[in-house]
């Protein structure tokens, strides 16, 4: 029985297989920038996928700078990286 307040967020999937910083990076930036709103209400969550190491430390880093949780997983030949809203919808400071 699934009311109308479904707490599941719909998933966007941003493949940056491929590419490399700063292009991930900006990339995922304006995702998040684009997504605001949604991201901070918990109805979306970004899922990046990229095969650039350093971006598992800067689009993270970036992401929880913006007041997101943002985790981390390497599945196969690329990395997994999810950003969603705080628990409590309020972002981290400036």
């Amino acid at each position: 029985m699934t009311a109308m307040g479904d707490d599941n967020p719909r998933e966007i999937e941003l493949d940056l297989r491929g590419q490399i910083c700063p292009s991930t990076l900006l990339r995922a930036l304006k995702e998040m920038n684009c997504r605001r709103q949604e991201l901070k209400d918990g109805r979306v969550k970004l899922v990046i996928k990229t095969n650039n190491r350093d971006s598992t430390t800067t689009i993270p880093d970036t992401a929880v700078n913006m007041g997101y949780e943002a985790s981390v997983a390497k599945e196969g030949d690329y990395y997994r990286i999810v950003v969603e809203g705080a628990g409590d919808g309020a972002g981290r400071g400036a």
